[in-house]
């Protein structure tokens, strides 16, 4: 069979491009580095972990591979590791028993509860790495909402009461920041309030400003516990994932009330909401790859349909791209070994 006869373009290359060939700069490794507009560093690291009762207690979670629960004696060797990785900060979430849990989550008020106690822990040993708590109730109630459940209502305004208060005994426990991802209205100018009349000026607020009603939480709620409990939906505090204007909203309201930060949650499926975020209100702005993100990446990693290491690190650079300042990630010692080098 005669090959197709090779037509001459009526104009060449340079003629279509006005000499701008953009492959330029691809053609090798150091030029690619010299013009890389988006980087990843260990300084964009928050690493989530996972606490429970007793002593040298370590159990994997069956939906996150890689992924462990932490007594909290354990938890402090892995912020001891994740200082030495150069990793900034932490963020635990507790596994309460489930007989110190019930319908208004009030173990939250134990000033030595597991949370609490796993703080002081860390930052006795490791007081250079920063600790993120999270007000929320869900891990504190018996029946897995983020408040105070009546006749089938999550009541707002006694939510926001309870997890000012409990906010005030974390930041006497030591933490750094307090992250509450309740999503209840005026939580954030509560606690700001709280905070500032117990003499916690210093310790800064995370909102998690937008935290949608997503399908990808499901191994998270393993990990603390609340799967099997849960009443319902979280659809009457969390936001509908269809919605961008809303977000935008509820981060106007968050930011007005006092908060340092702001936080998009899930990541991935929301990059649109962290640039249009950062577009607007110029604020350090962090993502939490839920654990959804992470179980998908290692799941099809563990079948070798892709390759678990670059998509990692793509999935973190994305978010950089997107306008982060931080991420909240399973993967930060995993990264923070690789980026060591």
């Amino acid at each position: 069979m005669n090959s197709p006869a090779r037509l001459k373009p009526l104009r060449s290359v340079d003629e279509i491009t006005g000499s701008r060939r953009l492959r330029r700069m691809r053609k090798a490794d150091w030029s690619r580095r010299l013009v890389q507009e988006s980087r990843l560093t260990v300084d964009d690291l928050i690493w989530p972990i996972f606490l429970v009762e007793g002593e040298n207690r370590r159990e994997e979670v069956a939906a996150m591979p890689g992924v462990f629960r932490l007594s909290a004696d354990l938890a402090v060797r892995e912020a001891e590791r994740a200082a030495k990785l150069g990793i900034p900060a932490l963020a635990t979430f507790p596994n309460v028993d489930l007989s110190l849990r019930d319908r208004t989550g009030s173990e939250i008020l134990n000033p030595d509860n597991l949370i609490n106690r796993a703080t002081r822990a860390i930052k006795a040993a490791v007081p250079e790495i920063g600790v993120i708590t999270d007000a929320a109730l869900d891990p504190f109630t018996s029946h897995g909402h983020d408040g105070i459940l009546d006749n089938g209502i999550i009541i707002n305004d006694e939510t926001v009461e309870q997890v000012a208060a409990g906010a005030v005994l974390q930041a006497a426990a030591g933490s750094d920041i307090i992250a509450p991802s309740d999503m209840m209205d005026g939580r954030i100018g509560a606690i700001r309030d709280a905070l500032d009349v117990a003499g916690f000026q210093d310790v800064a607020i995370m909102s998690y400003a937008t935290k949608f009603a997503s399908a990808f939480y499901g191994p998270y709620r393993e990990a603390i516990g609340t799967k099997g409990l849960l009443q319902g939906d979280k659809k009457t505090y969390y936001i509908d994932h269809a919605n961008t204007d809303e977000a935008v909203r509820e981060t106007e309201q968050d930011i007005a009330e006092g908060a340092d930060m702001i936080m998009v949650k899930p990541g991935l499926p929301y990059l649109d909401i962290i640039r249009r975020l950062k577009d607007e209100f110029q604020m350090p702005t962090f993502a939490y790859q839920v654990s959804g993100e992470y179980a998908m990446i290692e799941a099809a990693a563990a079948n070798g349909w892709i390759d678990g290491e670059k998509a990692m690190m793509e999935s973190l650079l994305a978010f950089k791209r997107a306008g982060c300042d931080g991420i909240l990630t399973y993967f930060a010692p995993r990264v923070a070994e690789l980026l060591k080098g």
